[in-house]
């Protein structure tokens, strides 16, 4: 069983504009870190919600051409996702797949053989990616870019049920304390 490494996208590894997923830029530490989970031979998975397509302002076509551009991107710099999984439902429609709802990771863990209990989930939001680590199992590392400042000041309610296995300052040092883990 291998370990996986599930990331979260806008606030987590990179920036964006107002619109989305179409506007993100990597965070110029992203690729690196991408780069030494893969190097590590852990599995790194993509977990996006994408409720924009839901609600009609973001095509699949769009979602996958900015898709494509973020791992053209990486690729540039020897990194890579394993699987990208995303939700493109809204909240109302009461999917199983929205994060914190563990559909892509149990869809994740059909695709490939994953040990979800050394596993990890890394995120900007603990309302989502830090209930969804709790949800499967899994460590949580929140990150303080994006949201992350904000998920443990204003919205820390949303997650008041969990803590977080570690909190980092972005996702370089998120990859620090999971290959220090690893090598244990």
């Amino acid at each position: 069983m291998q370990i996986a490494v599930f990331v979260d996208f806008q606030g987590t590894i990179g920036g964006e504009g107002t619109d989305g997923i179409q506007s993100l830029t990597l965070y110029p530490f992203t690729a690196q870190a991408i780069h030494r989970l893969n190097a590590a031979e852990l599995l790194v998975i993509g977990v996006t919600n994408q409720s924009h397509i839901a609600k009609g302002s973001l095509t699949w076509e769009e979602y996958r051409s900015a898709l494509q551009r973020i791992e053209s991107e990486l690729r540039r710099h020897d990194a890579h996702f394993d699987a990208v999984y995303c939700c493109p439902h809204a909240r109302e429609e009461q999917c199983a797949c929205k994060k914190p709802l563990p559909g892509m990771v149990h869809q994740a863990y059909r695709d490939f053989e994953i040990d979800l209990c050394r596993s990890y989930v890394i995120g900007d939001m603990g309302g989502n990616d830090m209930v969804l680590a709790k949800n499967i199992g899994a460590k949580g590392i929140l990150v303080l870019t994006g949201a992350g400042r904000g998920s443990l000041t204003e919205y820390r309610r949303s997650w008041q049920d969990c803590e977080a296995h570690y909190i980092a300052e972005n996702i370089a040092e998120a990859v620090d304390v999971i290959l220090a883990e690893a090598a244990q």
